[in-house]
Order: structure tokens, then sequence, then C-alpha cells
């Protein structure tokens, strides 16, 4: 599947696009397919250096409210998280309004790397991330806010309740203008939502949250022995630090005496894992599950994989009514 959302340029308008903005050009080794929004090319600068160059999706493509500005979100990630000491990144070589350039990495993506790693050399790299995320979460809203930093999106507020519930207000407007199967109707969602709003406000610090910390997204050695860098910040935003363990499930467990969070109270993270926050953990995994089965339509996707997340958010959203009812 490619994405509606990519924008499609040729070698040489990528090239243009770059000299006009940097002052030096490219050529273009090969398109970066894994991405599922934004489009990416490997590309050889003028003065020889290896780069990734991230294009945004062209003004006139249809997207997703929270995806608004999101390019803006992504510079800013990266140019905050590189003053952070043990928090690997590409190098940020150029920002424009509708691209970056960025250094490659060394390593592979974990998940194209897991077959080959041992059981003990995967436990050791998820203490590692566990600790690279404390320190991510380090960052905080600079203006106080919660809730997606970009103002393109208005989807901000002065505290966590009312900052995600707006978020998922967002996913329920959109759900209705694509005709979204969602399985579940959005007067129930919101009544989950407004269930967990106690809950909720115990989140008193706005603090980074990647939200996409999934294995593709994290790079790892050739050899298996440390994580090499984080990518694909274009969808942080400021809220409760427990947040992050719902991408962060997808390459391995995320409980109280797992590798990955105990790496990350060697950092300094604090994660309570009382009801509170099991609570809210359910709450944000069925607003992941309303992101995946709604950008099915502004990105074309249907088939298989409309089928797949809309089952995912299915069993997220017997989780929060579970969590809601005290189960």
């Amino acid at each position: 599947m490619r994405s509606l959302t990519k924008r499609a340029l040729t070698p040489d308008q990528l090239s243009s696009l770059l000299r006009a903005s940097a002052g030096f050009g490219c050529r273009v080794e090969a398109e970066l397919t894994d991405g599922w929004f934004n489009a990416a090319y490997r590309v050889l600068l003028d003065d020889g250096r290896p780069a990734v160059l991230k294009i945004a999706p062209p003004p006139e493509a249809v997207v997703l409210r929270y995806e608004r500005g999101i390019m803006a979100t992504e510079i800013m990630v990266h140019r905050r998280a590189a003053a952070l000491d043990g928090v690997p990144l590409p190098e940020l070589l150029h920002a424009a309004p509708e691209f970056m350039a960025l250094s490659v990495l060394p390593g592979t993506p974990w998940d194209k790397a897991a077959d080959r790693l041992p059981p003990e050399r995967q436990a050791a790299l998820r203490r590692e991330l566990g600790r690279i995320v404390a320190r991510l979460h380090t960052l905080t809203s600079q203006d106080g806010r919660y809730g997606y930093p970009a103002p393109e999106a208005g989807l901000s507020a002065a505290d966590w309740p009312a900052a995600f519930g707006a978020m998922v207000e967002a996913m329920l407007e959109e759900a209705e203008r694509w005709h979204s199967p969602l399985g579940v109707s959005p007067e129930e969602i919101r009544e989950l939502v407004a269930a967990g709003r106690s809950v909720l406000a115990r989140v008193d610090r706005p603090r980074l949250v990647h939200f996409d910390l999934w294995p593709g997204n994290v790079f790892v050695s050739d050899d298996g022995t440390a994580v090499t860098g984080l990518i694909d910040h274009e969808r942080a935003f400021f809220g409760d630090p427990a947040a992050e363990l719902v991408s962060l499930g997808f390459g391995g467990d995320t409980g109280p005496d797992s590798d990955l969070v105990t790496g990350y109270r060697e950092a300094g993270g604090q994660l309570d894992f009382g009801p509170a926050m099991r609570h809210r953990l359910a709450l944000y995994r069925l607003y992941l599950g309303l992101i995946l089965v709604v950008e099915c339509g502004p990105r074309g996707y249907g088939g298989d994989h409309i089928e797949t997340c809309r089952a995912a958010l299915g069993r997220w959203t017997d989780e929060a009514r579970a969590a809601a009812s005290g189960g």
C-alpha cells in the first residue's frame, strides 16, 4: 500500500527543493517506503554526506486534524532532544516548512533485526530503550499546555483531561467525515473518556510523549549491542508519559517488572502501575485504535488492513469498558 498523503517528486524536483532552501542539492539513491505518512528518500548530498530527506504531504493533501503542522512538531522535537545526553537521534541537517534533511543513523530498524537477536540481547536493548525514553520524558511543554503543540491542529489545553478529550473528539469528528467503521458508537467513546476524567486529572505536568515508538522507529546497532537512534517524532504530544507504553508495547513487555520499565526507572523515570495508571493506559490504547481505523480514510487503505485495525480498536474498547467499570 502507498499512502495517498505521500508526496511524489522526481529526483530533479527533490534536489531543486533542497537547493532552493539549503543552498545545496542532492542525488537520490532510493525511496524509503516503510513510512505511512511522509515521503522519505535516501540521498547523497552535494558534499558527499549521506542523508534522509523527509517530505511533508503536498498542501492540497487531506490529513487528519492532529496531523496538521506535524512536520514542525518533528523539527521541534529534534532540536530540543538534541540537547539531551543519552538520547540518540539523527542529526537535523536542515529544516524547512515542507521538508527536513537528517543524517543517516547507523544500524537497522529493530523490527528488521529482531529475528537475529538472541533473547538476552533483546532484554539488554529493552533496558537501554527504557533509559532513553526516561530521558526523553524530561522534556516538558514550554508554554505549560497539554496536547499537540502545532497551533494548526488546535488540540491543546491548560490541563490534560481537556487536551485528551479534545484529541479524542477530533478523531470522532474525522470518523464521521470518513465514514470510518469503528464498530462502537461515538457516544460510548465519549462516555468512556468522561469516566476517566478523574484519573486523567492526576497528570500534573505536560511531558513530551513520542507515541510512536514501535520497533520500526527504533534503530539498533548491527551487532545488537546498542540502540543507535529514535526516528519519526512527528506524532509527539505533551501529556502523560505513561501513554508511551502503548507503542512501546508493540516491541515487548511493558509491565512493572519488564526490562523496559527497569531501564526507565534506572534513569529516573516514574511509573506507578496502580489502578489509575492502568485506567489511563486503556484510554490511550482506545485513542490509538481510533487513529488506526480513521487514518485509513485519507490514506486510501482498505481490505485486510482496515479490518486488522478495527479488530484492534474492538479489543482496546473492551479494555476501556473494563477499566471504566473497575474491572
